[in-house]
Protein backbone atom coordinates (compact mmCIF):
# COMPACT_ATOMS: atom_id res chain seq x y z
CA UNK A 1 0.00 0.00 0.00
CA UNK A 2 1.45 3.66 -0.78
CA UNK A 3 2.36 5.23 1.90
CA UNK A 4 0.13 8.75 2.80
CA UNK A 5 1.38 12.01 3.15
CA UNK A 6 -1.00 13.46 6.27
CA UNK A 7 -0.09 17.13 5.34
CA UNK A 8 -1.29 16.78 1.18
CA UNK A 9 -4.46 14.74 2.32
CA UNK A 10 -5.48 17.16 4.52
CA UNK A 11 -4.61 19.48 2.24
CA UNK A 12 -6.39 17.89 -0.79
CA UNK A 13 -9.47 17.55 1.56
CA UNK A 14 -9.54 21.49 2.19
CA UNK A 15 -9.47 22.06 -1.62
CA UNK A 16 -12.37 19.31 -1.93
CA UNK A 17 -14.20 21.35 0.96
CA UNK A 18 -17.08 22.23 -1.69
CA UNK A 19 -17.52 18.71 -2.45
CA UNK A 20 -18.02 17.99 1.05
CA UNK A 21 -20.07 20.12 1.94
CA UNK A 22 -22.65 19.30 -0.90
CA UNK A 23 -22.17 15.30 0.02
CA UNK A 24 -22.93 16.13 3.70
CA UNK A 25 -25.82 18.23 3.04
CA UNK A 26 -27.38 15.26 0.58
CA UNK A 27 -26.71 12.71 3.19
CA UNK A 28 -28.41 14.51 5.67
CA UNK A 29 -31.53 16.40 3.39
CA UNK A 30 -32.20 12.63 2.24
CA UNK A 31 -32.14 11.22 5.91
CA UNK A 32 -34.66 13.66 7.22
CA UNK A 33 -36.59 13.59 4.35
CA UNK A 34 -37.24 9.90 5.18
CA UNK A 35 -37.68 10.62 8.58
CA UNK A 36 -40.05 12.83 8.30
CA UNK A 37 -42.07 11.80 4.24
CA UNK A 38 -41.27 8.01 4.06
CA UNK A 39 -40.60 6.46 7.46
CA UNK A 40 -44.14 4.87 8.87
CA UNK A 41 -44.58 5.78 12.46
CA UNK A 42 -45.16 2.33 15.03
CA UNK A 43 -46.13 2.12 18.37
CA UNK A 44 -45.66 -0.51 20.65
CA UNK A 45 -48.21 -1.55 24.08
CA UNK A 46 -47.53 -4.23 26.10
CA UNK A 47 -49.60 -6.47 28.99
CA UNK A 48 -48.34 -8.25 31.59
CA UNK A 49 -49.68 -11.94 32.70
CA UNK A 50 -48.37 -13.76 36.03
CA UNK A 51 -48.48 -17.70 35.86
CA UNK A 52 -49.28 -18.27 39.42
CA UNK A 53 -52.91 -16.72 40.89
CA UNK A 54 -52.86 -19.09 43.92
CA UNK A 55 -52.48 -17.66 47.34
CA UNK A 56 -50.76 -19.95 48.69
CA UNK A 57 -47.22 -20.78 46.26
CA UNK A 58 -45.07 -23.72 46.94
CA UNK A 59 -41.55 -24.06 45.47
CA UNK A 60 -42.24 -26.47 43.29
CA UNK A 61 -44.93 -24.45 41.99
CA UNK A 62 -42.82 -21.70 41.27
CA UNK A 63 -40.36 -23.88 39.40
CA UNK A 64 -43.01 -25.45 37.56
CA UNK A 65 -44.22 -22.14 36.37
CA UNK A 66 -41.17 -21.16 35.32
CA UNK A 67 -40.89 -24.21 33.02
CA UNK A 68 -43.92 -23.35 30.99
CA UNK A 69 -42.76 -20.26 30.33
CA UNK A 70 -41.57 -20.87 26.67
CA UNK A 71 -44.83 -23.28 26.26
CA UNK A 72 -46.79 -20.50 27.25
CA UNK A 73 -45.22 -18.27 24.98
CA UNK A 74 -46.03 -20.34 22.16
CA UNK A 75 -50.11 -20.72 23.21
CA UNK A 76 -49.83 -16.92 23.12
CA UNK A 77 -49.06 -16.74 19.33
CA UNK A 78 -50.76 -20.15 18.59
CA UNK A 79 -53.50 -20.10 16.03
CA UNK A 80 -56.01 -21.24 19.05
CA UNK A 81 -55.74 -17.88 20.63
CA UNK A 82 -54.79 -15.25 17.44
CA UNK A 83 -57.55 -16.37 15.36
CA UNK A 84 -59.70 -15.44 18.60
CA UNK A 85 -58.57 -12.47 18.34
CA UNK A 86 -58.79 -11.43 14.76
CA UNK A 87 -62.03 -12.29 15.12
CA UNK A 88 -62.85 -10.45 17.93
CA UNK A 89 -61.26 -6.95 16.73
CA UNK A 90 -62.39 -8.28 12.95
CA UNK A 91 -59.24 -7.34 12.17
CA UNK A 92 -57.89 -6.94 8.18
CA UNK A 93 -55.09 -9.49 9.01
CA UNK A 94 -53.72 -13.12 8.03
CA UNK A 95 -52.87 -15.18 11.31
CA UNK A 96 -49.30 -14.62 9.67
CA UNK A 97 -49.80 -11.21 9.75
CA UNK A 98 -50.57 -10.68 13.37
CA UNK A 99 -48.47 -13.59 14.97
CA UNK A 100 -45.47 -11.10 13.52
CA UNK A 101 -46.70 -8.11 15.49
CA UNK A 102 -46.57 -10.02 18.55
CA UNK A 103 -43.92 -11.00 20.38
CA UNK A 104 -43.60 -12.73 24.22
CA UNK A 105 -40.74 -12.27 26.10
CA UNK A 106 -40.02 -13.32 30.10
CA UNK A 107 -39.57 -11.36 33.15
CA UNK A 108 -36.12 -12.49 34.45
CA UNK A 109 -36.03 -14.81 37.64
CA UNK A 110 -40.18 -14.11 37.57
CA UNK A 111 -43.43 -16.02 36.70
CA UNK A 112 -44.24 -12.69 34.33
CA UNK A 113 -44.54 -13.40 30.92
CA UNK A 114 -44.89 -9.93 28.68
CA UNK A 115 -47.19 -9.60 25.97
CA UNK A 116 -45.67 -6.99 23.33
CA UNK A 117 -47.95 -5.73 20.51
CA UNK A 118 -46.41 -3.10 17.62
CA UNK A 119 -48.64 -1.80 15.10
CA UNK A 120 -48.95 1.35 13.11
CA UNK A 121 -51.75 2.03 15.04
CA UNK A 122 -51.98 2.88 18.92
CA UNK A 123 -54.98 2.20 19.75
CA UNK A 124 -54.83 -1.61 17.99
CA UNK A 125 -51.90 -2.46 19.44
CA UNK A 126 -53.48 -1.60 23.09
CA UNK A 127 -56.52 -3.59 22.28
CA UNK A 128 -54.51 -6.58 20.35
CA UNK A 129 -52.31 -6.73 23.31
CA UNK A 130 -55.08 -6.79 25.85
CA UNK A 131 -57.55 -9.10 23.80
CA UNK A 132 -54.82 -11.39 23.21
CA UNK A 133 -53.80 -11.71 27.07
CA UNK A 134 -57.67 -12.30 27.38
CA UNK A 135 -58.05 -15.53 25.11
CA UNK A 136 -54.68 -16.43 26.42
CA UNK A 137 -55.83 -17.07 30.28
CA UNK A 138 -58.71 -18.41 28.96
CA UNK A 139 -56.83 -20.89 26.40
CA UNK A 140 -54.57 -21.85 29.34
CA UNK A 141 -57.66 -22.97 32.03
CA UNK A 142 -59.33 -25.06 29.18
CA UNK A 143 -55.65 -26.65 28.03
CA UNK A 144 -53.62 -27.47 31.22
CA UNK A 145 -56.99 -27.16 33.89
CA UNK A 146 -55.28 -24.64 35.93
CA UNK A 147 -56.33 -21.74 37.20
CA UNK A 148 -52.47 -19.95 37.47
CA UNK A 149 -52.53 -17.90 35.02
CA UNK A 150 -53.94 -14.01 35.83
CA UNK A 151 -53.27 -10.86 34.16
CA UNK A 152 -51.00 -8.41 36.44
CA UNK A 153 -50.93 -5.43 34.04
CA UNK A 154 -53.69 -4.19 31.42
CA UNK A 155 -52.27 -2.49 27.91
CA UNK A 156 -52.19 1.28 28.04
CA UNK A 157 -52.70 3.35 25.25
CA UNK A 158 -49.11 4.78 24.16
CA UNK A 159 -48.89 7.40 21.57
CA UNK A 160 -45.24 8.11 21.05
CA UNK A 161 -44.04 6.13 18.16
CA UNK A 162 -41.02 3.59 18.77
CA UNK A 163 -39.42 3.60 15.88
CA UNK A 164 -39.16 7.30 15.33
CA UNK A 165 -36.58 9.79 17.07
CA UNK A 166 -35.97 12.90 15.23
CA UNK A 167 -32.92 13.77 17.48
CA UNK A 168 -31.47 10.37 17.32
CA UNK A 169 -31.34 9.55 13.88
CA UNK A 170 -30.23 13.51 12.96
CA UNK A 171 -27.27 12.92 14.55
CA UNK A 172 -27.21 9.52 12.78
CA UNK A 173 -27.36 11.31 9.77
CA UNK A 174 -25.05 14.08 10.40
CA UNK A 175 -21.99 10.49 11.61
CA UNK A 176 -23.41 9.14 8.13
CA UNK A 177 -22.78 12.82 5.99
CA UNK A 178 -19.67 13.08 7.51
CA UNK A 179 -18.49 9.40 7.07
CA UNK A 180 -19.64 9.30 3.71
CA UNK A 181 -18.43 12.74 2.50
CA UNK A 182 -14.69 12.09 3.94
CA UNK A 183 -14.84 8.32 2.56
CA UNK A 184 -15.87 9.65 -0.99
CA UNK A 185 -13.40 12.14 -1.08
CA UNK A 186 -10.23 9.91 0.30
CA UNK A 187 -11.17 7.08 -2.46
CA UNK A 188 -11.18 10.03 -5.14
CA UNK A 189 -7.70 11.70 -3.19
CA UNK A 190 -6.47 7.43 -3.01
CA UNK A 191 -6.86 6.74 -6.82
CA UNK A 192 -5.86 10.43 -8.47
CA UNK A 193 -2.37 9.77 -10.04
CA UNK A 194 -2.12 13.12 -10.86
CA UNK A 195 0.75 15.34 -9.89
CA UNK A 196 -0.16 18.83 -7.84
CA UNK A 197 2.94 20.27 -6.97
CA UNK A 198 7.02 20.14 -7.14
CA UNK A 199 7.32 18.02 -3.91
CA UNK A 200 5.67 15.48 -5.28
CA UNK A 201 7.88 15.06 -8.18
CA UNK A 202 11.07 14.75 -5.94
CA UNK A 203 8.69 12.01 -3.88
CA UNK A 204 7.53 10.14 -6.54
CA UNK A 205 11.10 10.31 -8.83
CA UNK A 206 13.51 10.39 -6.01
CA UNK A 207 15.64 13.50 -8.09
CA UNK A 208 16.09 17.00 -7.25
CA UNK A 209 13.44 20.03 -8.98
CA UNK A 210 16.26 22.16 -10.97
CA UNK A 211 13.80 24.86 -11.60
CA UNK A 212 10.07 25.34 -12.56
CA UNK A 213 7.75 27.46 -14.10
CA UNK A 214 5.32 29.40 -13.14
CA UNK A 215 1.12 29.09 -14.96
CA UNK A 216 0.10 32.45 -16.13
CA UNK A 217 -3.51 33.02 -17.25
CA UNK A 218 -4.53 34.46 -20.83
CA UNK A 219 -3.97 37.52 -19.16
CA UNK A 220 -0.62 37.36 -18.04
CA UNK A 221 -1.36 36.73 -14.06
CA UNK A 222 -0.13 34.16 -12.22
CA UNK A 223 -1.94 31.41 -10.95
Amino acid sequence: MEEIDIRELLSYYKSKLGLLIIIFTLVCLLGCGYSIFIQKPMYNSYTKVILSGETTITQSDIVLNQNLVDTYAEVVKSRRVLDQVIKKLDLDLTYEELSNEISVTAVSNTEIIQINVKDKEPVMAKNIANVTASYFTKEVLDLYKMNNVNILDEAILNKKPYNINIPKQLLIYILAGITIACGVVFIKYYFDRTIKSSEQVEQKLHLPILGSVQEFSKKGRKR
